[in-house]
């Protein structure tokens, strides 16, 4: 027969105690085991002791959780002998990823993110079972990042998955994947992903650092509420960090010397420090020829700029035409209305954000619906009863368009907020409104910074080789080094002659 040397003593409420039923009850009491309908309890004998086993119902794999069932219940006391968990640990349980938990507070912190506990009376520790298997979709296509040609798959609402999507594409030994759990209560499952010898080693401890200051009962929010926390400007008006839902994307700037920050139940992850032009660049570029490329990123600067600057500089030559020379005097409206034309663009920026908002909450086979209703009803009967005039419907929809353009949906609404900042400062002040606005925007972009990182690099500081990576988008085998900015330890991306993959003779 196997006996126990142990001695069954209570321990403190922080330990697992040896009597498996004092165990079972702190669940209860803790947990609501017994109560609540999800948080199921497994009774057995295993080798002749008593054991059981705890799990949260739609978080483990019923697969797995049936074979383990099978190969625990033909274990014979003796297989148990001399020590029953090593023996368990080691030979018994056919799974790879186990371990032995002590602390009560820990393995509950555990069950809830999914883990399987598996008490056995006698033994001052818990096995704890990773059989985890969340609730998720297939990876598709991101709606915000469609691409004509290229990769099909898109982040999910699982932190593992996701992971596992950009490691396919980086297979690099450096890559490193650090793991945080965040919140008191909601404790919500955060990782963080680089490239060691590649990214900046300060980079990543600064990072750490503010992560792991994060004290908050939960993250409700996932990445935008670690955002909040992590960013040192939170009233900002421009996004200091890049979102993306594509694993290329992701991979791309890993490579860079980005870091990637992951939230669990988020298909968006972080990607940190970012300047102004990352968030004009899109993944469309890098998937046609060099030509098509650079054409495309250039209308796509033309339309970010456009939204932002196209409606208060029409509303100032509006107000001033002397400012226009001849030949372009037919610019301003022939007609005012009856309304102020500075009003009639401050109505139709709030307009355009209302339909936006409108058309995110309704239905998808009603969009047609909302759009006609739009266009028809609203835009050409306010013409025709004289509120609006054809001039301020025809550059508000320009900067619908523009802002519809650009690749950052939180850039577009930082250029939101920018564009009716310029349309009070021009309607009020005219031209020392929109030259001073102007100014003001650019001070701000010029004294922002993300993460240590400049946020108009390359301009400020200027950085020419950089610039013109930003202006033209380059080769592969030409753009061979990595952006300065980011203080990467291999600045080189492109092997150069005569050495290896690894860079040596």
């Amino acid at each position: 027969m196997c006996f126990s040397m142990k001695r069954h003593l209570p321990g403190p409420p922080e330990q697992i105690s040896p009597r498996l039923q004092e165990n079972l009850d702190y669940l209860a009491a803790k947990l609501g085991l017994g109560k609540s309908i999800d948080m199921l309890q497994k009774d057995m004998v295993v080798g002749g002791k008593k054991a059981a086993l705890v799990y949260v119902d739609g978080l483990t794999n019923g697969e797995v959780v049936a074979l383990i069932l099978q190969k625990l219940s033909e274990l014979k006391r003796e297989d148990l002998c001399p020590d029953p968990l090593q023996q368990l640990l080691a030979k018994k349980i056919p799974y790879m990823e186990i371990e032995a938990e002590k602390s009560m507070p820990q393995a509950v912190t555990e069950l809830l993110s999914g883990q399987m506990l598996f008490f056995v009376d006698g033994e001052q520790a818990v096995i704890l079972m990773d059989t985890r298997t969340y609730p998720a979709r297939s990876p598709e296509e991101p709606e915000t990042e469609r691409l004509t040609r290229g990769s099909r798959d898109g982040f999910v609402e699982t932190m593992m998955f996701n992971v596992a999507l950009t490691r396919r594409r980086v297979r690099d030994p450096g890559l490193r994947v650090e793991g945080f759990r965040l919140g008191r209560r909601s404790k919500t499952d955060v990782a963080l992903m680089y490239i060691d010898g590649v990214t900046s080693p300060r980079l990543v401890d600064d990072l750490k650092r503010r992560l792991q200051a994060i004290d908050v009962d939960g993250l409700p929010m996932a990445e935008k509420s670690v955002e909040e926390f992590i960013t040192a400007s939170r009233f900002n008006v421009f996004p200091l960090v890049r979102y993306t839902e594509r694993p290329d994307v992701a991979a791309t700037h890993l490579l860079e010397g980005h870091v990637l920050i992951f939230v669990d139940t988020s298909p968006a992850v972080m990607i940190v420090p970012v300047t102004l032009f990352h968030h004009l660049q899109h993944a469309e570029e890098y998937r046609q020829n060099i030509l098509s490329g650079i054409y495309v990123r250039w209308i796509r600067f033309l339309a970010v700029m456009m939204s932002v600057i196209l409606a208060p500089l029409y509303l100032l030559v509006s107000l001033e035409p002397s400012l226009l020379p001849q030949a372009l005097r037919f610019i301003g409206p022939k007609e005012v209305g009856n309304i102020p034309l500075f009003l009639q663009f401050i109505i139709v920026h709030f307009g355009i954000d209302i339909i936006r908002i409108a058309g995110i909450h309704t239905p998808s086979p009603l969009a047609t619906a909302l759009s006609l209703i739009a266009a028809l009803l609203i835009g050409q009967i306010a013409i025709d009863v004289g509120i609006f005039t054809p001039e301020v419907l025809l550059y508000g929809g320009l900067v619908a368009v523009g802002m519809f353009a650009t690749p950052s949906w939180e850039l577009s609404q930082a250029n939101r907020l920018v564009h009716l900042f310029l349309l009070l400062v021009t309607g009020l002040f005219r031209l020392p409104g929109f030259l001073a606005g102007i100014a003001l925007v650019l001070l701000r972009l010029a004294t922002n910074k993300s993460f240590g990182v400049p946020y108009l690099w390359p301009i400020f500081p200027p950085d020419y080789a950089g610039l013109f990576s930003v202006l033209v988008r380059q080769p592969l085998p030409v753009e061979g080094r990595r952006p300065r900015a980011l203080e990467p330890q291999d600045e080189d991306r492109v092997a150069a002659e005569g050495e290896d993959s690894q860079g040596k003779e």
